[in-house]
């Protein structure tokens, strides 16, 4: 049944010219970078609320030492599963990638038509002149300086104005594709797309968890996650249940 199973996705995959991938942390986890939600994921050592937009500016360098701590992997390289994907696309299968990770794995991977839709670990900007600092100055900044987060083109008096704020969308944020516009974009490339490939989410975080009901109807959805979602069972749907990177590698064989 499961190889049949698979063979069925094969020949989805393998006819489809307008893929669009949906990606989470489940992705990641070859790399080498926790996921949130696991047995051993990330909320099993901090609360949700540490990545919210009101902690960050009540213990700014609490927040740091946690997000460059788990959530920085400028180490941290491409697997099998990324690596897949950036050859879907130079082959011109695949439409667009929008992830919910903040890794930059797939640009790294040589994606590019990629969607960093809870933004990106890699930049950091000041809240009031909008100064960029890349993830590595931040490190520096905090070796070196105490008030680290403060922008140095903007004076202490203007407070919480001027914090250095990393460009990830946290809980209590409003990220680019947030917007009316920027939502309603996605949607139009997802009702164009001609198969719908969910890998390593469970699709539990709104607005992101919405994307794949918005597929023309009888458009295949391919879910390739450990856990369960809440499309497992929606029509013309198939669901693996085992690791991404054997799982695609299966998938990019060709008949």
């Amino acid at each position: 049944m499961e190889n049949q199973l698979k063979t069925t996705c094969r020949k989805i995959l393998k006819a489809a010219e307008n893929i669009v991938v949906l990606t989470g942390a489940g992705i990641s986890t070859e790399s080498g970078i926790k996921d949130f939600r696991s047995r051993t994921g990330i909320y099993q050592m901090a609360p949700e609320t540490i990545l919210s937009l009101d902690y960050f500016y009540r213990h700014p360098r609490k927040f740091y030492e946690f997000a460059i701590e788990n959530l920085y992997h400028p180490e941290a390289m491409p697997n099998t599963g990324h690596n897949i994907l950036a050859k879907w696309e130079k082959e011109g299968r695949i439409q667009q990638i929008i992830t919910q990770n903040i890794d930059g794995l797939h640009g790294k991977a040589g994606s590019n038509k990629v969607i960093e839709f809870h933004g990106t670990m890699k930049t950091a900007t000041c809240q009031n002149c909008g100064e960029k600092y890349t993830g590595d100055q931040m490190v520096q900044r905090m070796q070196d300086l105490k008030d680290f987060y403060i922008c140095s083109r903007c004076t202490p008096e203007m407070e919480k104005a001027n914090y250095i704020k990393p460009d990830v969308v946290l809980f209590g944020d409003a990220g680019d594709w947030f917007t009316q516009e920027g939502f309603t974009s996605i949607i139009r490339t997802i009702q164009k797309a001609d198969c719908v490939l969910v890998l390593g989410t469970s699709l539990q975080v709104t607005p992101f968890s919405a994307f794949p009901g918005y597929r023309t109807e009888g458009t295949p959805l391919i879910i390739i996650n450990k856990g369960n979602t809440p499309y497992d069972h929606a029509p013309n749907t198939y669901v693996i249940q085992e690791p991404i990177g054997s799982t695609m590698k299966q998938l990019d064989e060709r008949a």
